[in-house]
């Protein structure tokens, strides 16, 4: 489609294209849901999702064991389970929360997201998700208190 003589279509070919951690995302999320075909009711891959972890680099590792624990004892009823090869934690069948480390991407920080079914409204605008570079005392609890409000 053409307007004013140009053409709508993008010039940049590069920008379309997906990074290989991005495919291999994509590609762990398409294996998710044709394991998850088939399987009735409640989702728990706590297995899974340990596995994962298991095979993280070790800061990564150790980061993530301890935000599933601390998810774990915050909120007892979510149901853990791989989401584009990421732990995450599901509320009624849909992922609420989820833990991407660092090397995944290639960040410099691991990261603790929420979707849109978390319940963190305040205001007109908030964080969805939060950089972890060290877990302490005070930022466990802190994780711990906003899986509590954003399952609540």
């Amino acid at each position: 489609m053409a307007t004013s003589g140009k053409t709508t279509k993008r010039e940049d070919a590069s920008a379309d294209k997906f990074t290989a951690e991005e495919r291999a995302a994509m590609k762990e999320r398409a294996k998710e849901l044709r394991s998850a075909k088939g399987k009735k009711g409640k989702v728990d891959d706590t297995q899974a999702v340990l596995d994962k972890i298991a095979g993280m680099p070790e800061a990564d590792r150790a980061m993530a064991r301890r935000v599933h624990e601390v998810v774990m004892e915050a909120v007892p009823e979510l149901a853990p389970r791989l989401w584009y090869g990421m732990p995450s934690y599901a509320k009624d069948g849909k992922v609420l929360l989820f833990f991407q480390d660092a090397a995944k991407f290639k960040a410099r920080y691991a990261t603790l997201g929420f979707q849109d079914n978390a319940n963190l409204d305040d205001g007109a605008m908030w964080p969805t998700s939060f950089a972890i570079v060290e877990l302490t005392k005070a930022v466990e609890k802190q994780i711990a208190e906003l899986v509590k409000q954003a399952a609540s």
